[in-house]
């Protein structure tokens, strides 16, 4: 008997671990099933005359041996027949040629068959753990989870959700500024789910621009309720965002529902992202405007695209620059992004001074040095010769190239 409560136990921990791992019912009893028609196909070479009957809400299994009823003394053999004598000690009133079905015990199975079912049992049920999750989180992936620290590493951290799954996100996948303890709750996004050798690998996130999106979803309704599109996003993670928003309905402003009142909404989303600044913007088709809009707060007097070539030049007067190119280059580059446009930013020179676009100087000035410079809001000489150290320290150049630089530059006025 005690091997009957051994076979028994292994039903009742399974049950335990479907109620644990969500797997459903059908799928639970099916798996119950095989394992067993494993077993009984070794011990008895087939398993095609059993029936296997599974009560999971019970925790128990039923296995019946179907056996040709044949005249005593004329068996052959013992696994597929049954002398009719015997035969009617099961069903009375069986006859010759009839099958009758013989209830097998799990006590008969013997110690090596229970280890070989509960081997196949685990062995399936881990199989059907890594399915269930990589399943699982395959669907949720740009869907927002929350996880407890439950581990730090130098290069990743160890989330454990609500059900215990195991969560990764790397460091390349936290905000520079995020700084997190053991226990510690963390909103992130599923990123993907790799799945090398069958072992599922979930990777979170908190500087994919989804995870932006989604925080918006949650705190804006109109959002959430289809009024307001968000039409694209640009991420600097932990510094700087910028969100290009659309109505479907004239009535509702769509910067002003995403902000709220006195920046009611923005400001959870900002917080939850370590301060990263956030510019929402009104989206629009017209390129010309887009980018306008995108560079905001700087104002600019004119733009000069090429379309085909997704380039933009733009023109702003010499106290604009600096609002255009923000901190260490962060806003050209996020309109870039957003607009999908390469801006190159101009100073505008006035009617009757004397300037020259840094293009002309490409014979004595290496192209990439020039590049530098316009990408900083450098387009002309004078703006770089009037520039202040601290905007030519973000070129980043050695002290030999910018003295060559300057040189030509002011031999150029001097001239």
């Amino acid at each position: 008997m005690a091997k009957k409560a051994e076979a028994v136990n292994m039903v009742d921990r399974f049950a335990e671990f479907k109620e644990l791992k969500n797997i459903d019912k059908t799928t639970m009893i099916s798996v119950l099933e095989e394992s067993f028609r494993n077993v009984l196909a070794k011990m008895f070479g087939t398993d095609e005359n059993f029936d296997v009957i599974m009560n999971p809400d019970k925790g128990d299994c039923e296995i019946y041996q179907n056996l040709e009823v044949v005249p005593d003394g004329e068996v052959e053999n013992k696994d597929m027949q049954i002398g009719l004598t015997d035969a009617r000690e099961i069903d009375p009133e069986c006859e010759i040629g009839e099958d009758v079905a013989k209830q097998i015990f799990f006590e008969k199975f013997g110690r090596r068959a229970i280890l070989n079912l509960r081997q196949t049992l685990q062995s399936k049920i881990l199989d059907l753990q890594k399915e269930a999750l990589y399943n699982k989180f395959k669907e949720m992936e740009g869907e927002v989870v929350v996880g407890e620290v439950h581990q730090i590493w130098k290069r990743e951290i160890l989330l454990l959700d609500d059900e215990q799954n195991e969560l990764i996100m790397p460091k390349e996948e936290q905000i520079p500024s995020d700084f997190f303890h053991k226990g510690d709750m963390v909103r992130a996004i599923v990123k993907r789910v790799d799945n090398p050798n069958g072992n599922p690998k979930v990777i979170v996130s908190r500087t994919d621009e989804r995870f932006l999106r989604r925080l918006f979803e949650q705190e804006v309704p109109e959002i959430h309720d289809g009024l307001i599109t968000i039409k694209c996003v640009a991420r600097i993670p932990g510094e700087r965002a910028k969100v290009a928003v659309e109505s479907y309905d004239d009535r509702i402003d769509p910067v002003g529902a995403c902000v709220g009142v006195k920046g009611s909404r923005i400001h959870g989303i900002v917080r939850e992202l370590r301060n990263e600044n956030i510019d929402v913007i009104n989206y629009t088709q017209n390129p010309q405007l887009f980018i306008q809009r995108s560079l905001s707060p700087a104002k600019i007097s004119s733009i000069r695209l090429d379309e085909e070539g997704k380039k933009a030049e733009v023109f702003l007067h010499p106290e604009e620059v600096s609002l255009a190119i923000g901190k260490g280059g962060s806003n050209i580059r996020l309109a870039s992004m957003l607009t999908g446009f390469t801006i190159d930013v101009y100073r505008d020179i006035e009617e009757g001074e004397e300037d020259i676009y840094l293009d002309e100087f490409r014979d004595e000035i290496d192209d990439w040095v020039i590049e530098t410079l316009k990408d900083l809001g450098m387009g002309t000489a004078k703006a770089v010769l009037n520039a202040p150290k601290e905007l030519l320290a973000q070129a980043d150049f050695e002290e030999d190239t910018l003295n060559h630089v300057m040189e030509v530059l002011r031999a150029e006025f001097e001239d």
